[in-house]
Order: structure tokens, then C-alpha cells, then sequence
């Protein structure tokens, strides 16, 4: 598996980064984890606006989902070719309703559907093209979910948006790769099942086995370097900040 942070800022774009969106890719295959704001026009960089095969999306937060009204242009309108196919859009329950609410002026109450093949996240196992899938419900004010993804043998986590949970550490067992928000910082914020700080993404990571962890989804006002700190405190594997346009091999 290749995955490539499109990217990676907590709660709004960075002046360096848009929000959450991470492109995963294996066999010619290409599924994008969230879509999040400044996401799509980041994604241009690294595929055309119509090569991706599915999205999956892991809350509802504008920072993790909202770029899916601009990609709604895109696919509806596109004139060259005619309208694009539908593509499989994995989301929770009230993904459809949630987006044509944020457009606002859709043709019909039904026009997201004629693009977008939606599919309800529940906690389950399930195929993404080459990938076999996990789902779990996480820890946070909305439903969310954490994904863990598999091929070839390779493990990729998501943590998407969570507090502590031990549902957490189950989906990053033995992960590869463990790609953890770390949007708090220890000592400073203290919100239960709203988000992880870095030694809290790092206890995760350490409990869970994973073999490398990368923190990301870091709002602009929270210091990196210091949830980087954290993070190596307490976990002994090789730990990273997840940056705009890096790729790793998985």
C-alpha cells in the first residue's frame, strides 16, 4: 500500500496544509480517507479529479467532510465525458443528507446520489476494492470511526477523530503504519471523547503494538513539536508528524 498525506491540519487549513485527507493506493486502486476543507484542490497534485475509486469518510465534521460539496461540482457538472459514474462514498448514517444540507442548492434532494454510491459505516468488516476493511466506532461528540485496512499482508490504522477508547487500540494491533490524531496537548486540554493529545496518541500506539506512528490532524494554535516530544516519550518505535504531499510505502 502506498498512502500519501493530501492533508493533515486539525479543525481548519494550516496556512501549510488543507484538513484531513489521506490518499491510500494498492493495485491501481485509489481510496481517499476523508475529504476535509482545501482537500480537493491538495488532491489535484497527486491523481485526477476522476481517478479515485472510493471515499470513505470518518465523521461528519467540516474538517473532515466538506470538500465533498466541491467535489459534487466537479463529478455533476462535468461537461468533457458527461456525468461521471456514481462512486462509492462510505460514510455514516445521514452522509447524503448531511452534504446536500451543506451545499444548500442542489437540483434535487436526491442529486448527491446521482454521483456519489452511498454506503452506511456501521462497526463491521467489509472490501474496498483490494482492501479488506474494519470499522469501529470511536470516541467522539458525533459518530465517528476509526478504520483499519488491509493488504498484502499490511496493516494501515485510522484513527480518524477520537478521544481514548479501547476500541482504538484493537483497530492499531500490530498496525504497520498507525496514522493518529494528536490534536491536544498533554497538560493543557482535558476534554474527554472529543480528541487525543501526542503522549495519548503515543500510549495508543505503544499498547496497540503498532510498528510506526504518525501523528496527524494537529490544529493550527497546538504546537507540533511538542505533541512530537510527548508522543516519543512514552512510545519507543519510530514517531513522526504526518506533512503535506509525504508518501510511505506500507
Amino acid at each position: 500500500m502506498k498512502l500519501t498525506v493530501v492533508g493533515c491540519s486539525g479543525s481548519f487549513p494550516s496556512a501549510e496544509s488543507a484538513c484531513s485527507s489521506y490518499l491510500v493506493e494498492a493495485d491501481g486502486f485509489r481510496l481517499l480517507l476523508d475529504m476535509g476543507n482545501g482537500a480537493l484542490g491538495e488532491l489535484q497534485r497527486h491523481c485526477g479529479l476522476y481517478d479515485l475509486d472510493a471515499i470513505f469518510l470518518s465523521h461528519l465534521h467540516a474538517d473532515h467532510c466538506i470538500d465533498m460539496c466541491a467535489y459534487f461540482v466537479a463529478r455533476y457538472y462535468r461537461h468533457d465525458g458527461g456525468r461521471c459514474d456514481p462512486i462509492p462514498v462510505y460514510g455514516p448514517e445521514g452522509t447524503e443528507q448531511r452534504l446536500t444540507t451543506a451545499y444548500a442548492d442542489t437540483p434535487s434532494a436526491s442529486s448527491m446520489s446521482e454521483v456519489f454510491d452511498f454506503h452506511t459505516v456501521k462497526p463491521s468488516t467489509f472490501e474496498i476494492g483490494p482492501f479488506t476493511v474494519h470499522t469501529e466506532r470511536v470516541a467522539h461528540p458525533v459518530e465517528a470511526y476509526g478504520i483499519r485496512i488491509e493488504h498484502g499482508g499490511r496493516v494501515l490504522t485510522y484513527s480518524g477523530d477520537t478521544g481514548v477508547t479501547p476500541t482504538l487500540d484493537e483497530l492499531a494491533r500490530d498496525a504497520d503504519l498507525f496514522l493518529c490524531e494528536a490534536a491536544f496537548t498533554h497538560g493543557k486540554e482535558n476534554i474527554p471523547d472529543l480528541h487525543l493529545n501526542g503522549r495519548e496518541a503515543g500510549e495508543t500506539a505503544a499498547r496497540a503494538g503498532a510498528r510506526r506512528l504518525v501523528l496527524t490532524h494537529v490544529p493550527p494554535w497546538t504546537d507540533p513539536q511538542v505533541n512530537l516530544v510527548d508522543a516519543r516519550a512514552v512510545y519507543d518505535g519510530p514517531v513522526e508528524l504526518a506533512v503535506p504531499r509525504m508518501s510511505y510505502e506500507i
